[in-house]
């Protein structure tokens, strides 16, 4: 009897454990917490030490289960399990970087082939392009060079052409910050629509030194929940 209840429950737990999905997250700061992100050499943003007047941070996101991403894996866990978080910060989808710098070494494109074996991809990227910003140049689709590369919509392009290479099975989703400049935003939806991946496009995020508090980390995580409850992604 006993024997019987133990093959059960392990049979039960294989299941569950099968039924879950793999999730990789591709993202800049929003997406770090030092200690919680692969490779351990990228730069991370949270915590912060800031201190307020009333000695108090100045961003309240100060534990990693107040990130969006560990907010929604909690909320989920019956379908959705980490794989592997290759966040950096500042990173950018270009590589035209911060003073003009060469940013190409902490782009998506070059990070993308560093996510283990996921079933659905989060990128949530082009906000240090909109903020640094790079030039948007126009749509390109083939015989990229490397400095095609500093511009937005090649850089985009060849991302999302790297990606889908190296994870064809993959769903693939792009969460789209707020408050970037608009043909920063035009141009993802342009280029994601020619590459069926579908955007989640955040609305009302509230932000403390430009990122996520601890409110806007909790509204990421039900907006990013809601858009995969209601459109997966397709090829």
């Amino acid at each position: 009897m006993k024997k019987t209840l133990f093959i059960a429950l392990a049979l039960c737990l294989s299941l569950t454990t099968n039924a879950q999905k793999k999730v990789s997250i591709l993202g800049d700061s929003y997406s770090t917490f030092k200690g919680y992100i692969s490779p351990d050499v990228n730069e991370p943003w949270y915590p912060r030490d800031e201190k307020d007047a009333n000695n108090k941070p100045k961003n309240d996101v100060q534990d990693v289960s107040q990130t969006w991403w560990r907010v929604f894996l909690d909320n989920n866990k019956d379908k959705y399990q980490l794989e592997k978080n290759n966040s950096y910060s500042g990173a950018t989808i270009s590589c035209h970087g911060y003073q003009n710098e060469d940013y190409c070494y902490r782009s998506y494109a070059t990070r993308c082939v560093n996510l283990g074996n996921p079933d659905i991809i989060l990128v949530f990227g082009a906000t240090n392009d909109s903020w640094a910003g790079a030039q948007v140049g126009d749509y390109q689709y083939a015989n990229f060079t490397k400095q095609d590369l500093f511009k937005f919509r090649p850089a985009m392009a060849h991302f999302l052409q790297t990606i889908r290479m190296y994870y064809p099975k993959a769903e693939i989703h792009f969460i789209l910050n707020s408050e970037l400049r608009e043909e920063i935003n035009e141009s993802i939806y342009t280029l994601c629509h020619q590459y069926h991946v579908p955007v989640i496009a955040l609305k009302d995020i509230d932000k403390q030194m430009g990122h996520p508090s601890k409110k806007g980390m909790s509204a990421i995580a039900q907006q990013v929940e809601t858009a995969l409850a209601q459109k997966p992604a397709t090829r």
